[in-house]
């Protein structure tokens, strides 16, 4: 199990818009989402830091 990294995410905000489609939230969908976002924002400073820039850009996901 990998180590709980701190959440990036609203839940309430995030929940409510799955709940919005009329589908239910299960307990580790959020912390799995999360993980997801963790992974893309270290992919975008990777290409950031790459093209020789420190201000990441929207391109850069």
């Amino acid at each position: 199990m990998s180590k709980e990294k701190e959440m990036l995410l609203v839940g309430s905000k995030t929940k409510e818009a799955i709940k919005e489609s009329g589908l239910n939230v299960s307990g580790d969908a959020l912390e799995a989402l999360n993980q997801i976002v963790h992974k893309m924002v270290k992919e975008a400073q990777s290409r950031c830091e790459a093209n020789g820039r420190k201000t990441v850009r929207g391109t850069d996901f």
